[in-house]
């Protein structure tokens, strides 16, 4: 058993949480609301510790991560257990239930990712990695001695202190804003808005940040709300690229895909206010990387990636604007 991180013992053998904002009092042989956080004789157990839904090679595109070493490609894995319960998780095999796992050690997870041909590191994905926070802190700390890269793909939804903590780690974060409504986090993620934005603005100072929106029919489809949540994330930097994701009907939300006419509104608005927006689920769509100064083509998303307009300085070939990205 792996004793958790972050947890304060309370009186009646009773355990408080400290990894995300829930900050859940936890009773004797229960569980946090991430369902993998268990107080056992008053101590924090991380029951999920090494325990492997899923592990597989993908290009670092599908995280999505646009501007983190186009066209390679990473080891990805997952575990199970989240702290949001959104109701249109595309996961919810993983994150809302417990799913068969193998046990892989640290060692063995960097020693895996080090025999791939052309791997430029670690993604925890698949479920929300902060809730098997030691797990992915201990890997993530032996794989950057070892010279990978590690990508965390999160909801965000982290207490600051252990966020910092791991950032040293780090090196990118796809960081899901799933709307910028706390309504809609209260009503149909189980979260607060503001949690997330503060993680947003932490991670953006020490790593490299994407934003996710998927963008759910009926939800958070709202041009003035998209708009809103444009204008925040330039007001960080107008470089942070974000992706808006095409929903379609999943686990308790039956509400109709969302129309491609609505993305491409979004990603009008979005190009309002910020260099680089892309749209996700979408077959056929323009994914190319433009020069936000001058148009030209800086990366082709196609049937393979290919970097052909930025110097090694990176800079655009064309009219020498700085391009922030990692190749």
């Amino acid at each position: 058993m792996k004793k958790a991180m972050y947890y304060e013992r309370c009186e009646d053998k009773v355990v408080q949480c400290e990894l995300c904002p829930h900050r859940c009092r936890i009773r004797e042989s229960a569980y946090g609301i991430c369902g993998v956080r268990r107080n056992l004789d008053g101590d924090l157990i991380a029951e999920s510790y090494g325990k492997i839904t899923g592990i597989a090679m993908d290009p670092v595109e599908k995280k999505p991560l646009y501007h983190f070493y186009p066209g390679k490609y990473i080891l990805s894995i997952g575990s199970f257990g989240c702290n949001l319960k959104c109701s249109f998780c595309q996961n919810w095999h993983i994150s809302q239930k417990r799913a068969d796992f193998r046990l892989i050690s640290p060692e063995e997870l960097v020693s895996i990712a080090e025999m791939q041909e052309g791997n430029v590191g670690i993604a925890y994905t698949y479920n929300e990695p902060s809730v098997g926070y030691e797990y992915v802190y201990e890997c993530a700390q032996l794989a950057k001695q070892r010279g990978l890269k590690n990508v965390m793909v999160t909801n965000g939804y982290i207490s600051i202190q252990p966020l910092n903590d791991i950032l040293q780690y780090v090196d990118a974060m796809n960081i899901d804003v799933k709307s910028f409504s706390d309504e809609y986090y209260k009503k149909l993620c189980g979260g607060k808005l503001n949690d997330v934005i503060k993680s947003v603005e932490t991670a953006y100072a020490r790593c490299h940040v994407e934003l996710t929106t998927l963008i759910v029919t009926g939800e958070n489809d709202d041009l003035k709300e998209i708009k809103e949540l444009a204008k925040w994330v330039a007001s960080i930097d107008r470089d942070i690229p974000l992706h808006f994701t095409r929903y379609y009907p999943a686990y308790k939300m039956k509400n109709p895909a969302t129309p491609v006419e609505t993305l491409l509104k979004a990603y009008q608005i979005g190009k309002e206010y910020l260099n680089y927006v892309y749209i996700g689920n979408v077959v056929g769509i323009d994914r190319n990387t433009y020069c936000p100064e001058c148009g030209n083509l800086l990366i082709k998303r196609m049937d393979w990636v290919e970097v052909e307009g930025i110097t090694d300085e990176k800079k655009c070939s064309r009219c020498g604007k700085n391009i922030k990205i990692q190749i």
